[in-house]
């Protein structure tokens, strides 16, 4: 059976360094050496990847009980750049991604 917490931590990170990666092409297009080739590289595997991790967030949601703000706040968290990096911390840490896992305070 499929771990969905694992497999969202795995495509929230990977949708936050496709974030970078295409952030650092599109510094390199726009003012280093307007080159297209980090925008050519990184802009469709970020496309993938996001279009991956609104998949994996309803289907985290539905496995792990999520109400309508954690999935409103997820999909939120993948506009602004490496904000799935915050969310999948933030969601750890209060227990939305296992209930082994809630931090102690």
């Amino acid at each position: 059976m499929i771990d969905v917490a694992r497999l969202f931590r795995i495509v929230a990170v990977a949708e936050a360094c496709s974030w970078a990666g295409l952030l650092v092409g599109m510094f390199f297009k726009y003012v280093v050496v307007q080159n297209e080739i980090g925008v050519q590289v990184f802009g469709p595997i970020h496309g993938a990847l996001f279009i991956a991790y609104l998949v994996v967030t309803v289907i985290a949601a539905r496995a792990l009980g999520w109400g309508r703000w954690t999935v409103a706040l997820a999909v939120v968290a993948s506009v602004p750049p490496l904000a799935t990096l915050w969310f999948e911390r933030w969601a750890t840490r209060t227990g939305r991604l296992g209930a082994g896992e809630v931090a102690t305070q």
